[in-house]
């Protein structure tokens, strides 16, 4: 082969190094992209790891809070009866405010309203002291049964000192309802 000249020997040093050039320009365009594509994703996946951690969060903050209140109302929705519900907790109520000294008037039971979720109302009377009534309203929402206070009337009874009369109107709930339907995000 012959030799080269000084001029072909510089034209192909500066053709080998365009093309290094390129080379290096093209192919770190390409390890760039792959690089940033490969970012991408591990960005996607954090983003789905902690939105799955914070979901697992949520999930086990509901259970404790749904173990707490079970413990502190006595009240596990999986083992009521659907069935006997309503006389159980009217059975419930009475027995209640029997063993407070509480006595109980007429206890008159009806069908909860349609557009709620409602699954009875029940509406009593009843008359004793202080204490024992106090005591009946408490007892009321540890029974182990979905009531919810309505309505409750206090007042003096003028014939008997000491005594206090008490109208209350007592909401048994329908958690079938209440399942069924998704809770607004608060």
């Amino acid at each position: 082969m012959a030799a080269l000249t000084a001029r072909e020997k510089r034209t192909v040093r500066v053709a080998v190094i365009g093309i290094a050039i390129y080379l290096a320009v093209f192919l770190g365009f390409r390890l760039w992209q792959k690089l940033e594509a490969g970012r991408t994703n591990y960005q996607q996946l954090l983003t789905r790891l902690q939105r799955e951690q914070r979901d697992v969060r949520t999930a086990e903050n509901q259970v404790r809070l749904f173990q707490k209140l079970t413990e502190a109302y006595r009240l596990d929705p999986r083992k009521l009866p659907k069935e006997t519900l309503v006389a159980e907790a009217s059975s419930a109520i009475q027995n209640a405010a029997r063993q407070g000294g509480f006595q109980l008037g007429p206890v008159r039971e009806s069908a909860g309203r349609g557009s709620s979720r409602e699954l009875s109302t029940i509406q009593f009377d009843g008359f004793g002291p202080l204490p024992a009534a106090l005591t009946m309203i408490h007892k009321i929402q540890t029974l182990g049964y979905p009531v919810m206070i309505d309505s409750l009337q206090l007042a003096q009874d003028p014939t008997k000192p000491g005594m206090l009369k008490v109208n209350a109107t007592l909401v048994i709930l329908n958690f079938e309802q209440w399942k069924t339907e998704e809770v607004p995000n608060a």
